[in-house]
């Protein structure tokens, strides 16, 4: 099978090179590369998932789509490591391509040690990759992790494609519906995770794949921290692009050993022939909800739960972890608990999704400080920076039982930028700040909004989003073992992102109506939308050059295909076309 791309790499100029990329095709090769490996995987023909991943590692294809995502895709992209470099244009990235193809896997360099700060005051250690590392990661976990995805557990939602927090939590939640006997939870966390993991075990539970012998290195190249190098006998550096795949693989089984403890339940038949009759059935003792190190196991008694401590700390021992000892505790439904930053609990028989108290003062405090820290800014600039960051919070919440805390938010927000109105005009009266900041929009009073020109020179208002006006809508959970590598699941996943892309825009609204006559796909890379890439609305027609607002002018782009045809005319060409 030979591996086409639209230009070879060597035959033009790197800057050209990397514009020239047909990304449609390169990566529709790599997808149905990831189905053949995930197809393989199932029907046990683990000879053609080895040749098939060997396929994968050389591929060019491969090759562009990771250097893609390490430089233009991952929040990490202008972070160096210890050899100083990013790729922040095309010219940068071309030549990287060119250098990947003489790359010499027996020289990994350590990673480069840094501390982020964390929720409890304390510093989390991520070590960085060098950028051709981080790309060769990326490379190797495209070929692992089709095969992966096709063993993991369907309770296993961390940092897996297709999966997100939401569906933990939803999962959570109907282990606790009303209707469920389960009343007490371990909520359980293990300690230091990422940098005590067991190589040997993790090494043992990879197999002999193509690519071992890179991650092994990868696993021993240790780390700088205040240019001492230090060695790494355990663990896989938090910042690594294939480090989370590695913890999902070190954690694989867990819920096939809490699956052999069962119970036995008597139920009555209510109707027909045998009306009264009791007969019993087998039932799991506990059910599983796990996001990468941090999981819940709940249960119909105390006595179960605590069981399950030992249980899990044997077999975590096996792995070099061991569950924390201030994070793990039994609980009672109705007492609660906190899990990805929500709060679980069961109020009358009901159980109910709330945002964690904690997280919610935490918001507060960073909306505040923001705006203290910046008394001189213009409104309009308050609003642009604000707009994001608050719609960003209540996508994550929506799912939960947060109507009565986004209007708590929103009053909270309300009072920091009225401080901010009133601390700006110090000699002014109440009465004028309030003309001046705060409008009747729709019906509504106290809009803190501003009047602005838009490109064309038209009057427009721009408002701060409220919380409030988010619509509460329950997450559909992701169905059992299902993969977006699966080949037999397209129209699922494709229905799936189009649901979620309708969710982001007022139905018949003009974004909503841009979206829907492109079918919910971005034009130049073929793939949803709502990919986990940010996006552009792209003029069609500059405005500059007599273009409008008009919805035939205008198309969503992802961030990158727009960046990529305003540097290709061919493209721009095409697309107005």
């Amino acid at each position: 099978m030979k591996d086409r791309v639209y230009k070879d790499i060597g035959a033009v100029k790197p800057e050209e090179m990397w514009k020239q990329i047909d990304w449609r095709a390169t990566k529709e090769q790599v997808k149905n590369l990831r189905h053949r490996i995930y197809r393989a995987t199932q029907e046990e023909k683990w000879n053609q998932v080895r040749s098939l991943m060997k396929l994968m590692l050389r591929s060019r294809a491969n090759l562009l789509v990771s250097a893609r995502r390490v430089t233009q895709e991952n929040a990490g992209k202008n972070t160096p490591g210890v050899d100083g470099r990013t790729a922040t244009t095309a010219l940068e990235r071309g030549k990287l391509v060119k250098e990947m193809q003489l790359y010499q896997a027996w020289k990994v360099k350590p990673t480069k040690r840094i501390y982020i700060p964390k929720a409890n005051g304390q510093k989390r250690p991520l070590g960085i990759p060098c950028l051709i590392d981080r790309v060769m990661q990326a490379i190797v976990k495209n070929a692992l992790e089709p095969s992966w995805e096709a063993r993991f557990e369907s309770r296993s939602y961390g940092f897996r494609p297709g999966r997100s927090t939401q569906d933990a939590i939803q999962h959570c939640w109907s282990c606790f519906k009303s209707d469920r006997p389960n009343q007490w939870v371990l909520d359980a966390d293990i300690k230091g995770a990422f940098d005590n993991v067991c190589h040997t075990n993790l090494l043992k539970q990879i197999g002999e794949i193509p690519g071992r012998a890179l991650i092994k290195k990868w696993l021993k190249a240790g780390y700088l921290e205040q240019d001492s190098w230090n060695a790494t006998e355990q663990g896989t550096p938090q910042g690594g692009v294939i480090s989370p795949l590695l913890m999902n693989i070190a954690l694989y089984g867990m819920q096939t050993l809490l699956s052999q403890f069962k119970r036995i339940r008597y139920y009555t038949v209510r109707s027909g022939k045998y009306i009264g009759k009791r007969y019993p059935k087998e039932q799991p003792r506990y059910r599983l909800a796990v996001y990468a190190d941090d999981f819940v196991i709940s249960t119909e008694t105390k006595e179960e739960a605590e069981a399950a401590i030992p249980i899990l700390s044997e077999w975590l021992k096996e792995r070099g972890l061991q569950l924390h000892p201030d994070k793990t505790r039994v609980v009672n439904i109705a007492q609660g608990f906190n899990f990805l930053g929500t709060t679980v609990r069961r109020y009358n028989g009901i159980c109910i999704v709330k945002p964690q108290k904690e997280k919610v003062l935490l918001f507060l405090k960073r909306i505040r400080t923001w705006i203290k820290d910046h008394p001189e800014i213009k409104q309009e600039s308050l609003i642009q920076h604000l707009n994001p960051v608050i719609r960003g919070w209540g996508e994550y919440y929506r799912s939960c039982s947060s109507k009565n805390i986004f209007g708590y938010v929103d009053h909270e927000i309300w009072k920091a930028i009225w401080g901010w109105c009133l601390r700006k005009h110090p000699n002014k009266g109440k009465r004028w700040v309030a003309n001046k900041y705060f409008h009747t929009m729709n019906n509504r009073k106290w809009i803190f909004a501003k009047a602005t020109n838009d490109r064309q020179g038209k009057k427009h208002w721009v408002s701060l989003k409220k919380l409030s006006a988010i619509k509460i809508k329950r997450h559909v959970m992701v169905k059992g073992n299902a993969s977006p590598d699966d080949p037999n699941l397209k129209t699922y996943w494709k229905n799936r992102q189009e649901k979620r892309a309708k969710e982001n825009w007022e139905q018949g609204s003009r974004f909503d109506r841009v979206a829907s006559k492109q079918n919910w796909c971005c034009p130049i890379c073929a793939e949803g939308i709502f990919n986990d890439e940010r996006i552009h609305l792209h003029h069609k027609i500059p405005i500059k050059e007599g273009g409008n607002e008009g919805i035939k002018n205008l198309v969503w782009l992802h961030k990158i295909c727009h960046q990529q045809i305003h540097s290709n005319k061919e493209k721009l060409e095409k697309l107005k076309a």
